[in-house]
């Protein structure tokens, strides 16, 4: 029997690659498509060993890869007139997805951090001021979460197997114990979560409690730029989720 924590991932898969990219300071114009596919490749494999669910766009895109792959890896003289008239680099057609994609995203993002500028502006009479020394949060995804929790194992050396036993490690305990720390401090970091643990079956219990947290809506994880400092944070509004808390506590 195994702990399963069904998460909604609202990003696709451009946006895994778009992180990808970034991750690795790729040149989007010039996409290493081997190593771009391996890396796809083993976040897919992570979302399924959390038993996320993976929407069927995510497998497209990843046989999208592998067939980009192979058509590079084909000498010219095997390159038949189809694949000619399609374009002379097989990664043109996924590029160009791509930086449409990051433009509706930039704007995405632009909007969203108009918002909560003027969330920080207050007013005095006819007079405007804004909080100073405070960073703007913003929401970390999923693919920020996966590419943390990959450093965190890096760095255990154990022969633990990923399979999650409710008998062995309570998911459950895990998240009261996480919701104990937060009761008590405004907001812990990523890292501190799992600095005093040794093995990975117990680092995967811990992982899935904060997912689960996540989709409860108890918790929300955040930072002030990308590929900074990850920082838990209890909900605000957590009463809409406190029964559903309460199922899972008992």
């Amino acid at each position: 029997m195994t702990y399963q924590v069904k998460l909604p991932i609202f990003e696709g898969p451009l946006d895994l690659l778009l992180h990808l990219i970034k991750e690795h300071e790729i040149n989007i114009y010039d996409i290493p498509i081997a190593f771009i596919t391996q890396q796809y490749l083993e976040y897919v494999e992570l979302l399924k060993t959390f038993n996320l669910e993976i929407a069927g766009e995510f497998l497209i895109m990843a046989a999208t890869l592998i067939h980009i792959k192979s058509r590079t890896l084909l000498p010219k003289s095997e390159i038949t007139p189809e694949t000619e008239e399609e374009g002379e680099d097989p990664r043109e057609e996924l590029v160009r997805k791509l930086i449409e994609y990051k433009q509706y995203k930039e704007a995405a993002y632009l909007l969203r951090d108009r918002e909560m500028y003027q969330r920080n502006i207050f007013t005095r009479g006819t007079e405007e001021s804004i909080r100073e020394g405070e960073d703007l949060l913003t929401d970390v995804t999923i693919f920020d979460l996966l590419s943390a929790f990959k450093k965190v194992m890096k760095d255990i050396v154990s022969e633990d197997t990923f399979e999650i036993s409710v008998d062995e490690v309570s998911v459950t305990e895990k998240i009261n114990s996480i919701m104990e720390i937060l009761s008590v401090m405004p907001q812990i970091t990523f890292d501190s979560l799992f600095s005093d643990i040794t093995m990975k079956i117990e680092l995967t219990a811990t992982f899935l409690a904060l997912l689960e947290l996540m989709r409860l809506k108890l918790v929300r994880i955040q930072q002030t730029k990308r590929f900074g400092t990850i920082r838990i944070v209890k909900a605000v509004e957590e009463t809409k989720s406190e029964s559903e808390y309460s199922k899972v506590s008992h």
